[in-house]
């Protein structure tokens, strides 16, 4: 059987958990694909920093220990920030590597020209990760652009936001109380700035945009803002009125090909497709030009929902594309 060699950059949560699914998840994919996939190096800050334990797996802080392994075919993604990950990922597209992302922040600045890059190549990018974590966005949207034309996107983005606002409803407690809730439970992080302040759904929105679109507004043009300034007062007015709050990410081409894109907090009603979307979900509603309105939902973060849609992006891109060489 062909064996496909494949590396992780970056081994935190998302990245050891797609060391666990590829190992849990190998015998099956072996079954479905014909082809066994190999975890053969890791990429890491600090090589003598205590970790789980991967047999046969080269740990490295090195990244041209990784671009250096004869036959490799496959880099997954998992590093935070735009650099290095954005040149790391230039380098394997180089190379023939197919790549698979997780990194918002690097790809929605970026995606138009790893795009282009990788056409030139003759490989192919997943990032269904970068987007509401285990909503199959990217994979609908990709569908439905086959046919239909996308006039508008709504959604809740960032599960966190969305989190504090519901427990702000259901208990009647303050926003800094619930921010801190949400930390304790792991839904944010030590410093939530990202999530609160609204940065985290413009970066994925952006990604939507490229895709829907073919091109994203100018960044400068567009309102983001926060949950920060939500109190527990605007949220009981909201809740006599049979409202809720929601952070909406949204963005709308006009009929003259323009982009029109906001995020931040709107007052919404039980008509509306987010209205009903709770905790630390997240959602995306598609306005179609035939279907109509079409919404997903499911969880946006953790371990285990963002690394298995990567490695569900590498089983489409290994299943489903002609031509990828395979050395045996």
């Amino acid at each position: 059987m062909a064996t496909i060699k494949a590396a992780i950059l970056g081994f935190g949560t998302v990245g050891q958990g797609i060391y666990h699914i590829v190992n849990e998840k190998r015998e099956d994919l072996k079954k479905s694909l014909g082809l066994d996939l190999e975890i053969s190096a890791v990429l890491v800050n600090n090589v003598g920093k205590e970790r789980i334990a991967t047999p046969g797996v080269l740990v490295t802080d090195n990244f041209e220990d990784i671009i250096n392994i004869p036959g490799l075919q496959v880099v997954f993604e998992a590093i935070v920030n735009e650099e290095p990950a954005y040149n790391y990922l230039c380098r394997a597209i180089d190379k023939g590597c197919h790549v698979v992302t997780a990194n918002k922040v690097m790809f929605s600045k970026y995606s138009i020209p790893l795009h282009e890059r990788a056409k030139s190549r003759g490989v192919f990018i997943g990032y269904e990760a970068t987007t509401a974590g285990g909503v199959p966005v990217i994979k609908t949207l990709k569908n439905l652009l086959q046919v239909n034309s996308v006039r508008r996107i709504q959604g809740i983005l960032n599960g966190t936001s969305n989190y504090i606002l519901t427990q702000m409803r259901q208990d009647e407690c303050q926003f800094g109380d619930s921010l801190k809730e949400a930390q304790d439970l792991g839904y944010a992080e030590a410093d939530p700035f990202n999530d609160v302040s609204g940065q985290d759904a413009f970066r994925k929105l952006m990604i939507l945009s490229a895709l829907a679109f073919k091109k994203q507004p100018n960044w400068n043009d567009v309102r983001v803002v926060g949950i920060d300034e939500i109190s527990l007062e605007d949220v009981r007015k909201a809740k006599e009125e049979g409202l809720r709050y929601r952070h909406v990410a949204e963005i709308e081409q006009d009929e003259n090909g323009e982009l029109y894109a906001s995020v931040g907090p709107q007052l919404v009603g039980p008509d509306h497709p987010l209205y009903s979307i709770e905790g630390v979900n997240n959602a995306v509603a598609l306005d179609t030009n035939y279907i109509g309105t079409l919404t997903l939902v499911g969880p946006g973060a953790g371990m285990y929902p963002t690394a298995s849609v990567m490695v569900e992006d590498y089983a489409e891109i290994i299943g489903k594309r002609a031509g990828f060489f395979i050395t045996i």
